[in-house]
């Protein structure tokens, strides 16, 4: 049988399958339908079964139980409304695009032929028409070659000989493209799929998975993976399909909520968002470094990565390198503890407890009482048992203050509606001492947020801790008047309710540490892109955060933009030292597949070992240098990027940082199709864009115009990652313009300048 006879068959199938899911979307569509009526019907009696008379002991109790049954009918019918929901999506998926593989493979002396997709497709007779990409055995489409094949299973291993692996690029239920392979995905089907223009979303990558991203999406086993990856080489996708593959693999045990993401920025938050719902699963939560940082020390203004370089561009003497190497090294949260915990003698730094203005507890009250508990338990004990003797000395003040004359008066004064709302939300039996007992819940709401500032540990000063720390600490970095200088700028900043980058994690830690709060057991895995951004105090503070979670971190320390200026620790050589009690597992990916192959090879030269990269064998156009002088360098930019605009959607002018994004902007204010993006944006519209180039990181675009790289600009080698990231983040075209003189970074390449 020829490969076109063939595909005629194929396409029939894709016809007949095609057929099939559309009328799946109509029976769906039908039953969605059927169930918003049943949803709203249950609502409606929700409301009418719940307007009962609520004055007699009797009634109350009847009307309790009606809601409670209503309530639950009322979740019943969401729930399978949500159900049918989800179903369709996962149908609609895949209308047009139904699958992109085919095995054929013998098993137990029997033959079969699987279809491979983004989900999961059965016919009425239960006979499967598509395998789900995640299912274990599909891990051969990406794994295998052909003859004798093994897979996971969850009884453990199974063997198949593998007679054919098919490949297919169908759109609007046409294939495309169509051959029998070898290898996990052919030149031919990655060549279609890079060489389209950008997007504003990014889009899974199932149907062009390679085998060491394969690797990656399937790894179950490893506390911590670390994923080592190149420019453009996938790793953001793959991790997206790894959330995928874990939420089928453990669907039964964990679902999207027990996953999150710490993204770049918030523009990639949205970049990346269409990826899981193209694979009909629920996105995971997504959270920024400084949102994290910021919700959990509410109050207080913390200063971001963004905002630190901005600082750093213009001023950053050894003496703060120095210091804030220290601070950021998980070296220093243990010193922290172990200062704390080494003084059982220490009081803690408490605060007054206020109320309508006044003390209700006293930080001498409170330091009295932590001062009486038995030394030798250790910190969180002693806080909790403090903590304890609050609360119970707060209820006894309830009960004893209900014959106040104030409170007595306070309950005459309410009117019969508020009175019969105690007595309903508590439950209050009529009884002798029923006024009594209203009297302690009426007090119980007034002092409500007394109650919460002791839950909330409101009355410990983790701020005032961490300077009194930061005094006793002994250190070699700097003099001591520097050392104290620092702790006295820290003082001001908190006056002022602002906090740099590198006390937040610390005072973070400390206090968690204290109070034994901060802990999150529910979240399962713990996603970190461009972790080449964190510090070893941060990663150890998320990891102290989510015990439970499994960890997957994805950096290039060729990437180094906010950083590279201060450290120069090897990456992996740092994380596999922090988690050295952890199983670690360590993948790196060589192969760079967003640019073309000139571009990529250009970007390489930047690198010390950049021959250990590998393009991928797209061609395109060589990028050019363009040099301007005679202070035309701002109208040729600007006619530049309006010239790739005409063949490109979305043209990308990166900088070094806000300031020079900002003064490009002037040069283009009466231009409608130009953006000025900040680090607000969270979706990127098409024209030319002119944006910083951390706020790119993670992004691509068409084409990309490297502003002024010139040797005032880029000035030695400490450059050379901001330039490297900048050039990478270009799919088809990159162009670097320079003002008057070339930065030395690009003196080989002369070739491709054009002096303007």
């Amino acid at each position: 049988m020829t490969i076109n006879q063939s595909k005629d068959e194929e396409q029939q199938r894709v016809n007949d399958v095609a057929k099939k899911i559309d009328k799946k979307i109509e029976r769906v569509d039908q039953s969605i339908a059927q169930a918003h009526q049943e949803t709203n019907r249950i609502e409606r009696n929700y409301g009418e079964n719940t307007k009962v008379n609520t004055t007699e002991i009797d009634d109350q109790m009847e009307t309790n139980a009606s809601v409670q049954q209503q309530k639950q009918l009322v979740a019943l019918a969401v729930e399978n409304e949500n159900i049918l929901n989800s179903d369709k999506l996962k149908l609609e998926n895949l209308q047009g695009s139904p699958y992109f593989g085919r095995i054929d493979i013998v098993e137990d002396g029997e033959e079969d032929t699987l279809y491979i997709g983004t989900s999961t497709l059965q016919d009425d007779n239960g006979e499967f028409l598509i395998y789900d990409w995640r299912a274990p055995i599909s891990g051969i489409y990406y794994n295998g070659i052909l003859g004798k094949v093994h897979y996971q299973t969850p009884n453990g291993t199974a063997e198949v000989d593998l007679k054919k692996k098919r490949q297919f690029q169908i759109v609007h239920n046409k294939i495309r493209t169509m051959f029998d392979t070898n290898e996990t995905v052919g030149d031919e089907i990655l060549q279609s799929v890079l060489s389209e223009y950008s997007d504003e979303y990014l889009k899974n990558i199932v149907a062009t998975i390679q085998h060491e991203q394969n690797t990656i999406i399937r790894d179950t086993h490893s506390d911590i993976l670390l994923v080592q990856g190149v420019a453009g080489s996938g790793k953001t996708s793959a991790i997206l399909q790894r959330v995928a593959y874990l939420l089928y693999h453990s669907r039964s045990t964990m679902n999207a909520d027990n996953i999150v993401l710490f993204s770049p920025n918030k523009l990639f938050s949205n970049y990346i968002s269409e990826v899981l719902p193209s694979l009909g699963e629920r996105n995971m939560r997504q959270v920024t470094l400084n949102e994290f940082i910021s919700l959990r020390l509410s109050g207080v203004q913390v200063e971001t990565l963004f905002e630190r370089y901005e600082k750093d561009e213009h001023n950053l003497p050894e003496t703060t390198v120095k210091i804030r190497l220290y601070k950021e090294s998980s070296d220093f949260l243990d010193k922290l503890e172990q200062l704390e915990t080494n003084h059982p003698e220490h009081i803690l730094h408490f605060e007054d407890v206020i109320f309508e203005g006044k003390p209700f507890f006293t930080k001498e009250e409170i330091s009295k009482i932590y001062d009486t508990v038995n030394h030798a338990y250790h910190i969180p004990d002693r806080f909790l048992k403090t903590k304890n003797i609050l609360i119970k000395r707060l209820q006894k003040r309830i009960h004893d203050d209900r014959q106040q004359d104030w409170v007595q008066s306070e309950i005459d004064n309410l009117s019969d509606e508020d009175f019969q709302q105690i007595i309903t939300d508590h439950n209050i039996q009529e009884s002798t001492n029923q006024r009594d007992i209203i009297a302690e819940e009426f007090l119980r709401e007034r002092y409500a947020p007394i109650y919460n500032a002791l839950v909330n540990n409101y009355f410990f000063n983790p701020y005032k801790e961490y300077l009194f720390l930061l005094n006793d600490m002994k250190q070699n970095l700097v003099s001591d008047n520097i050392w104290q200088t620092m702790i006295e700028s820290i003082d001001d900043q908190i006056e002022t309710h602002k906090l740099n980058l590198s006390d937040s994690v610390a005072i973070l830690y400390l206090r968690d540490l204290i109070t034994d709060g901060g802990i999150n057991h529910a979240i399962q895995h713990i996603f970190i892109d461009e972790v080449q951004d964190y510090t070893m105090a941060q990663l150890k503070y998320i990891a102290h955060s989510f015990p439970n979670a499994k960890m997957t971190l994805l950096g290039d320390r060729a990437q180094d933009v906010l950083t590279s200026s201060y450290r120069k620790n090897d990456l992996v050589t740092e994380v596999t030292e922090l988690f050295s009690k952890k199983k670690l597992t360590t993948i790196t990916l060589n192969q760079s597949y967003r640019s073309t192959a000139e571009i990529t090879n250009f970007a390489t030269k930047l690198l010390p070992k950049g021959n250990e990269i590998k393009a991928f064998s797209r061609q395109g156009e060589n990028p050019v240098i363009k040099v301007f002088d005679n202070n035309n360098y701002y109208q040729g930019l600007k006619e530049t990027a309006k010239e790739l605009n005409k063949r490109y959607d979305t043209v990308a002018i990166l900088t070094r940082n806000q300031a020079q994004a900002e003064q490009i902007y002037t040069h283009f204010s009466d231009e409608s199709i130009v953006t000025l993006v900040d680090a607000d944006f969270r979706s990127i519209p098409k024209g030319i864009l002119i944006l910083p180039i951390y706020l790119a990181k993670g992004l691509e675009f068409d084409a990309v115009i490297g502003h002024d790289i010139s040797a005032n600009n880029y000035p030695d080698k400490r450059s050379v990652d901001v330039l490297y990231t900048i050039c990478t983040r270009a799919m088809h075209s990159l162009t670097l313009c320079v003002d008057k003189n070339i930065s030395p970074l690009l003196k080989s390449e002369k070739d491709l300048i054009l002096e303007q």
